[in-house]
Order: C-alpha cells, then structure tokens, then sequence
C-alpha cells in the first residue's frame, strides 16, 4: 500500500482548514489502495489557526502540526512540510478550500500512469483580478526565465513522487521558489483539469508587495538570465553609441558646419554607459552565481511542531 502526504501551509485559515482536512479524509476513505498522512505547517498566522492545527492533531494520529516563529512564506512552508512528509506521492494544495481536495485521485492517477509530477489545471479560476494578473506574470517568468513549457500549467495545487520530492529538499538556499524546484528536478510532468472554487471566506495573502517578493525570487534564485540580458543590454547600448559616433564623424566630415558638441558627447555618453553595463553583467553574473550557492540564510525557524496531542518546542 503507497503512502500519500498532504502538505498544506496554513495562513488566515481558521475558518477553512477543518473543511480542507475533512474532504482530503472523505476522499481518501474512497481509495483503498492508499494510506495517508496530512502535514499543516502554520506560516505564523496572527488569528487561531494553530489552535486548529492543535485540535485536528489530537483528533488523528495521521495529522501532524509545524508552527513558524515568524512568517517566511507560502514556499517555506511547503519545504517545511515536504521535509516532514514521509509519503511515495506528495500531494501540496491550499488552505482556503479553493484548491478541490476531493479531486486529488486526479492527480494520483496521473502519477500512477509514470509522470512525476502533475500540476491541477483550472479551466476558470475564481482569483481576483489582481490574482490573476499575478499567475499571468508569473507564468511568463516560468517559461522565459526557467524554460517551462510553454503547455505546461503551473499552480499551488500539485503532486509529486518521492524522488522528486528528495531532490527538492536538498535546496538549503533561503529563499526557495517550489516551481523552480520541480522543474530542476523532472520535465516529466503532466497536467490535469480540476475545478476552482469560489474563496470561502477572507482573502488571499498575496498582497502586491509578496508577489513582487516572489517574482524577484523566481528570476534570482534558479536563473541568472537576467544578468545575461544587462549584458546584453549593455552590448546593444555599446553598439549603438559606437555606430552613432561613426555616423557624428561622416556627418563632420560632410559638412564642416554642423556643431559637434551636443552629438559628440551624447556618442560618447551612450558608448560608454553601454560599456559600463556590460562589465556589471559580467560581474554580477559571478556574483549572481556565489549568491545561489552561498546564501545560508534559514528558509524558516520551526517554533513548536504537534503530532498526536504531543507538542515540542
């Protein structure tokens, strides 16, 4: 019998997080074949979401509790919790109950079928349009910056096998980007079709400040192509003052009369910030390259963790 871990990490979820726990436990009292286990990893939410976490832990033993000491992020907490979690498939989903729990066999059986790893496709996503702008431009910096396909559909509700899950957590850098993860690790990877829910209650997290965090995340820590574009930036910048003095000096040479000053220092302004460019790109392509692997910093601090009415600090 293969094991199945729920990773869920829980931000503004009181209200949420016991429908979540009750539909995976429904659904997976359907498939026989499966055992199972549910990690909830508590991103140091201000209202009672660990007091949830607590009760549903002394309730069942096939649940276990994390609690951060400051919040890190939705991604922490997923390597939190893929640390934790034990199972052959890793299931990661949403608290808000957005993200259909019932449906998981969807991507299990995908998973059965050899891929390793499913992304859930929604046909119509219920986000704001705020959310929806931001899975845009996320999407994009997936497929130009880490070489997603571009048919390939990514979101916070995914399932992967326990290699790909080993691979994942041997990324000890602090700022961990989960779709860069998975594609560093397989592109044997499918999507399925799920529905999206209407948000049950509150809001999303993400505010337009995390997201930005985000996506600067996304394109620093698996890509140094922004770096390859300043450079090439400044290569075109370089050219285009370099031709623009060739042609300030026809110009001269044509005409003796026409002023030189305004051309020839533009010419020369232009060369020279292109040339300044490039030799920053270099640098920071190095730089960019010790950062990825140098950043020590911790992805997140563990307060108190929960299993079975039992809690350590």
């Amino acid at each position: 019998m293969k094991m199945v871990s729920f990773v869920i990490p829980c931000y503004r979820s009181e209200h949420t997080l016991e429908h979540v726990v009750a539909e995976i436990r429904e659904k997976m009292s359907t498939l026989a074949k499966y055992s199972y286990e549910i990690i909830l990893v508590n991103d140091c939410s201000p209202d009672g979401t660990f007091s949830v976490i607590r009760r549903l832990c002394q309730e069942d033993a096939r649940i276990r509790g994390i609690s951060f000491a400051k919040n890190f992020g939705q991604h922490s907490a997923l390597m939190a919790g893929l640390r934790q979690a034990a199972g052959d498939y890793v299931v990661c989903l949403d608290d808000d109950g957005q993200t259909p729990a019932d449906e998981a066999d969807k991507l299990l059986e995908k998973l059965e079928e050899g891929f390793d790893a499913v992304y859930a496709r929604y046909e119509h996503k219920r986000h704001s349009v705020f959310r929806n702008l931001g899975s845009r431009v996320n999407e994009l910096m997936a497929r130009i910056m880490l070489d997603k396909p571009k048919a390939l559909y990514v979101s916070s509700y995914f399932a992967v096998r326990r290699f790909v899950a080993e691979d994942m957590i041997r990324y000890e850098n602090s700022y961990p980007y989960v779709i860069g993860l998975v594609l560093r690790a397989t592109r044997n990877i499918a999507n399925v079709v799920v529905q999206h829910r209407e948000r049950e209650e509150g809001r999303s997290g993400y505010t337009f400040k995390k997201l930005l965090g985000l996506w600067f995340n996304g394109f620093t820590a698996f890509s140094v192509k922004p770096l390859r574009i300043a450079t090439t930036v400044g290569v075109f910048s370089a050219s285009v003052g370099f031709l623009y003095g060739i042609y300030t000096i026809i110009k001269r040479l044509i005409n003796p009369d026409v002023p030189m000053g305004f051309s020839a220092l533009m010419a020369a302004l232009v060369f020279f910030g292109g040339m300044i460019m490039i030799l920053l790109g270099l640098i920071g392509e190095y730089i960019g390259r010790i950062y990825i692997s140098m950043n020590n910093s911790p992805q997140y601090v563990i307060r108190e963790r929960v299993n079975c009415g039992t809690e350590e600090a």
